[in-house]
């Protein structure tokens, strides 16, 4: 079953709101390991396991990122972007994100911002596309 470029665009997005989230599991796991302080969750950070610091780290970016992919989706959505290199930055966005949290997490910092580069070129391509459909260039 072949789905359409907008069905695409819009599940992006909302696996991209799930990629935000993903990384506060392995927050509240190290929260766990040290003893979760429910009166004061975020003055625990400093008492984290790194790996659980870099996540949380992950967690954040990922806010950042996704609220400026969700604008450039929804240009492409309103502008009928259904080229294979909309489809194909959408998806290297998901793709991306995911593989960035995982660097981040394990440390691995070379993969992290290689991930971050292509998901912010997926996002730069969908303003372009959308830009040049409105503009008539």
């Amino acid at each position: 079953m072949e789905l359409p470029a907008s069905s695409i665009l819009l599940n992006c997005i909302v696996i991209g709101a799930v990629l935000v989230y993903a990384p506060f599991l392995v927050v509240a796991y190290g929260r766990l390991k040290v003893g979760y302080e429910p009166g004061a969750p975020r003055a625990m950070f400093e008492k984290l396991p790194d790996y659980a610091k870099r996540a949380t780290w992950a967690h954040q970016n990922s806010f950042e990122t996704f609220i400026v992919f969700t604008a450039a989706s929804l240009m492409a959505y309103l502008t009928q972007q259904d080229s294979i290199l909309a489809i194909g930055a959408a998806v290297a966005f998901v793709i991306a994100r995911f593989f960035y949290s995982i660097f981040y997490i394990l440390n691995v910092p070379i993969g992290r911002s290689l991930m971050f580069v292509v998901s912010s070129s997926g996002t730069t391509i969908l303003f372009i596309l959308s830009l040049i459909s409105i503009n008539n260039f």
